[in-house]
């Protein structure tokens, strides 16, 4: 006998009540409306979660600082970045309220302060105080640095940035970069150039002048610039690189010859030298840079009133003579322009490390 179809409703669920005895039965529709529900309440709420985040960071900024601020120097005392720090630190002390005290931590060409800076709390009270080498170059030559340049640290400023110079033994028969590089040409890897180190920001920048040029150079590092430079002027290597303010003294008394300057314009302590755009190589501008940085994740407005207060600062007088004996030239940039440059430069660093070959033995 044939079966009768029937148009039987769908089985029934079962639920617990709240007293977990008495089962109720339960819908599959009513369920999925109710689950459909829960999502748009959350979007709801959303907007007062994101209100109440921004209040509580606006809050916390309101009370910043609440105790004194480390800037980290990942260098010995006396050096470029140490100086640079400690000529800003007393006056942004007086602004902010707070001693503002630089601390030293040297050791892996840079690594070990950077890395502890990125690992501290992101509360505006630890701050890192950088040069390019520590952040755009130090990532290729080392496989675990200790820290990731974009992801670990916010950009507050660039405090300044001071140009390379090429300078070359009265001995060498090239008095510009034209016969330099005629001179290279003629006689390529024999013609030899110090500088502070491997992958110092004078070493890429002559790296990256052969790769332009088409020139092979041979690279001599040392152990500091000043035993570089007191092996060219002896005459022990025919060519340097090095930061302006190394070398000014040695080119003005006739000691050194001046070849170019990396920078967009001449500097003014040398203004008799050419820059290396007037050299044939057009568009060429390698600047050497320092800026201060915090951890990630700083609350916005801590990082935006420390760059207000960094940059009014950085206009003082006093403070731009004392950076333009140390070579270097004030800049005082918002947040993200200091970043967008970190990230041009991490990049363009990482092309002429790969087709040099760079090493850090």
């Amino acid at each position: 006998m044939p079966m009768q179809q029937t148009n039987a409703a769908p089985p029934k669920r079962f639920k617990m009540t709240v007293d977990g005895k008495s089962p109720v039965a339960s819908d599959k529709r009513t369920d999925r409306r109710t689950e459909n529900r829960a999502p748009k309440s959350w979007m709801r709420l959303l907007p007062w979660l994101l209100t109440l985040c921004v209040a509580a960071s606006g809050a916390y900024a309101q009370s910043w600082p609440a105790k004194p601020i480390r800037i980290v120097v990942p260098s010995a005392p006396g050096g470029l970045a140490d100086n640079t720090t400690r000529v800003i630190a007393e006056r942004l002390a007086a602004r902010l309220g707070q001693p503002v005290v630089v601390e030293n931590r040297p050791g892996a060409h840079g690594n070990i302060g950077t890395a502890e800076v990125a690992q501290s709390a992101p509360d505006g009270h630890t701050l890192l105080l950088a040069l390019e080498g520590n952040l755009v170059i130090n990532p290729h030559l080392y496989p675990k640095p200790g820290f990731d340049t974009l992801r670990d640290f916010a950009p507050i400023t660039k405090l300044g940035e001071a140009g390379i110079i090429m300078v070359a033994h009265p001995s060498l028969p090239a008095k510009d970069l034209r016969e330099v590089i005629a001179l290279a040409k003629a006689k390529p890897g024999s013609l030899s150039y110090g500088t502070s180190g491997t992958g110092s920001g004078a070493h890429l920048a002559c790296e990256l002048l052969s790769q332009r040029a088409g020139i092979e150079l041979l690279h001599v590092p040392y152990k500091g610039g000043g035993q570089a430079m007191t092996d060219l002027v002896g005459g022990q290597i025919p060519l340097g690189c090095t930061a302006i303010a190394t070398a000014q003294q040695f080119v003005k008394s006739g000691r050194l010859k001046g070849i170019a300057v990396s920078s967009a314009m001449r500097s003014p302590a040398l203004p008799d030298v050419p820059t290396f755009a007037e050299s044939d190589l057009p568009g060429f501008v390698v600047n050497s840079w320092v800026g201060v940085l915090a951890p990630a994740k700083t609350p916005r407005p801590i990082i935006e009133r420390l760059q207000k207060e960094i940059n009014a600062v950085l206009n003082i007088p006093e403070v731009k003579e004392r950076y333009k004996v140390l070579g270097i030239e004030t800049v005082g940039n918002a947040p993200e322009e200091y970043a967008a440059q970190i990230r041009t430069d991490l990049a363009r660093w990482e092309i002429v490390i790969r087709k040099a070959r760079i090493k850090v033995e």
